[in-house]
């Protein structure tokens, strides 16, 4: 019944939290946005004090139930694992391991390092919760978006405009690559061996693995009933029952229920456990595990470049080519507003591509840049940040995008506008050109005349940058191609104005 219970706690957490990173619309996170803030990484960063003290206590009282039900990866290699099961018909296909406690102390303290000299985006690389959400985001979403597209097509048929199109591209290569290399990873360890991902690799679920020795519900095993026969061992996913001499490592057990459902003695039961025991047995083989240890793997590093997105052509009316826009080479990078500044953002942003997901202007893609990969910025060359959309901030679990209104927006000032002579329309040909003043909305663009003396020559934008939100309208909507003559610098540190 327990076992019941917790597959559909974890079914329904799931399938919500995928949910979250498939809806470009982003109103799902109106009813169910609290279960990305529920998450352990992202409620850390953003200094949840009460939903970090009610994990931790969560865990101490019934064990690592986060991992078998809260957490959307932990779920994700269940199903992959549960997958394989039923292929090859054998429902006890694990085995009893020791635990590389070694291994999992040392990414551990690589991760912690990572956190404190604020590289979160190479702490994003083994965070749970981020890892699940480029692969849901990169992976999943283009084959939603395809499928919503298809009934755009048809309900245009019909004259409902009750689904509208949506563009399918790759934001950008290098997280791509990596939400790829990510799945292949999960997916080989999860189909052979289960949780082997959890119980060696994950940060967060050697924390919660520490905390739940002491738990006060766990799996009990009663050596006076069991027989030895292994079922419960061979059923652990976790690879944490050692039957034969009745130990269980709490440390990686993820409260599955798996060894309750197979013991046919009745030997395993989860319940109050308020004294420890331990045979000879189980002593001597936690003296003796770590001799038997040995080196599995050596994390590899890649040095991921920046590849040139491919540029493809479009047609206005069959007249003539339209080149897309090129991204400029921008001194200071453009974080979303709300995030405070380039620094804030690399602190506590854990790369789990909501925000990305969210942004209905498209300007929201992962930096490729190695101080902040994977972490959202800003780039004008396909739509223009609305002052008046909020999204990116009302779904941030983090932290990292403060929550914000569109008046607060139009006060922040996230760049400014600089003005490229030798790229602007009026200049180069001598014809009459605003479109960048007449689309401000900040109304931080004046047309002036090129040549003051000469009443007839051409007008020229003049920037006001204490105006400038930074909001791109201007690079954006500017006619030049393949560079507009207006792009936004960033600033290090937001202003408000």
């Amino acid at each position: 019944m327990l076992r019941k219970i917790r597959i559909t706690l974890a079914a329904v957490c799931f399938i919500l939290i995928t949910l979250l990173f498939l809806d470009f619309t982003g109103t799902l996170h109106a009813v169910v946005g609290w279960l990305a803030k529920i998450q352990f990484l992202p409620a850390v960063l953003a200094l949840h004090v009460g939903i970090v003290a009610g994990l931790i206590v969560l865990t101490l009282v019934f064990g690592r139930i986060y991992c078998s039900v809260i957490c959307p990866l932990g779920v994700f290699q269940d199903i992959i694992s549960g997958i394989n099961g039923r292929r090859k018909k054998k429902k006890y296909r694990f085995s009893y391991s020791p635990a590389l406690s070694w291994l999992r102390y040392l990414v551990l303290l690589f991760f912690a390092i990572t956190l404190v000299a604020g590289i979160g985006s190479v702490a994003a690389l083994l965070a749970p919760y981020s890892s699940y959400g480029r692969i849901a985001q990169n992976l999943l979403a283009p084959f939603w978006q395809w499928g919503n597209n298809l009934f755009a097509y048809f309900a245009e048929r019909v004259d409902s405009y009750a689904f509208y199109e949506t563009e399918v591209w790759i934001r950008s290569l290098p997280t791509f690559l990596v939400a790829c290399i990510t799945f292949v990873v999960l997916f080989v360890l999860a189909w052979r061996n289960g949780r082997t991902y959890c119980n060696t690799i994950c940060p967060v679920g050697t924390v919660l693995g520490f905390l739940a020795r002491y738990s006060l519900f766990r799996p009990v095993l009663d050596p006076e009933k069991c027989k030895k026969c292994g079922l419960c061992s061979r059923s652990c996913k976790a690879a944490c029952i050692d039957s034969q001499n009745y130990h269980i490592d709490y440390s990686r057990c993820v409260v599955c229920m798996n060894c309750t459902e197979v013991c046919n003695q009745g030997a395993i039961r989860y319940g109050l456990r308020l004294k420890k025991e331990r045979t000879p047995e189980s002593r001597k083989s936690e003296k003796t595990d770590g001799s038997r240890r040995v080196f599995l793997t050596g994390m590899g590093l890649w040095a991921a470049s920046a590849v040139a997105r491919a540029q493809e052509k479009k047609v206005d009316g069959g007249l003539a080519l339209i080149l897309d826009k090129k991204i400029p080479e921008r001194t200071t990078p453009i974080v979303p507003p709300g995030s405070l500044g380039l620094r804030h953002m690399t602190q506590h942003c854990t790369a789990c591509q909501l925000c990305v997901s969210v942004c209905p202007n498209g300007v929201l893609r992962p930096s490729a840049r190695l101080s902040a990969f994977m972490q959202p910025e800003v780039s004008y060359e396909r739509g223009y940040c609305r002052p008046e959309c909020t999204k990116c901030s009302e779904v941030c679990p983090a932290g990292a995008i403060s929550k914000i209104t569109p008046a607060d927006k139009s006060a922040i000032q996230v760049g400014h506008a600089v003005w490229i002579r030798e790229n602007c329309i009026p200049v180069k040909e001598g014809v009459k050109c605003n479109n960048c003043a007449r689309h401000c909305p900040a109304e931080a663009i004046q047309m002036v005349l090129s040549d003051p003396s000469r009443p007839e020559s051409p007008r020229i934008p003049v920037v006001n940058v204490e105006r400038c939100i930074g909001c791109g309208a201007c690079e954006n909507l500017c006619p030049s191609r393949p560079f507009s003559a207006m792009y936004v610098e960033g600033h290090e540190v937001h202003r408000t104005i």
